[in-house]
């Protein structure tokens, strides 16, 4: 997996030298960092796609994205359920990083609140997923860093 800016530009070095880096660049700003996956089927492929967010308070933020693609033919429920286990363990291997520069995560699910959509068949687990493993969980409509930074690699 090729991790890139969200404008496009591929990152020099490994994921985790960059999220160091840009943490210890970003000090002094009070910094959030927000996690979250999302996927498209496209024909016989289904595209994941998972972003880190880095949120400075009142002065904007940047992310790095990359994505992946499967074969596998995904019940609504299972690709969503995916999407939040691709977030989850993104934050499992940078929490050490989150921790070491105090900085605060939420962990973004692309999955409605409102049972009319087909998103919300998986919410009550991926919550239980999210909330289960200590982290902050976000959902529709305030999961960004899923439903817009993913989504966009995505689309």
């Amino acid at each position: 997996m090729a991790w890139r800016k969200l404008e496009g530009e591929l990152l020099q070095q490994d994921i985790m030298i960059e999220v160091e880096n840009a943490l210890k660049s970003e000090r002094g700003n009070h910094i959030k960092v927000c996690i979250g996956s999302d996927s498209q089927v496209k024909g016989d492929i289904t595209e994941f796609a998972t972003a880190i967010v880095f949120l400075r308070e009142g002065r904007g933020g940047f992310a790095f994205v990359n994505k992946y693609a499967s074969e596998h033919k995904f019940s609504i429920k299972e690709r969503m359920i995916q999407e939040v286990s691709d977030s989850v363990q993104f934050a499992y291997k940078v929490c050490p990083l989150l921790d070491k520069f105090k900085t605060e995560l939420e962990v973004h699910a692309d999955i409605n609140t409102d049972p009319n959509f087909k998103s919300n068949v998986a919410f009550k687990e991926a919550m239980g997923y999210i909330l289960g493993m200590g982290y902050t969980f976000k959902a529709k409509p305030d999961a960004f860093a899923s439903t817009y930074c993913a989504g966009k690699v995505v689309s």
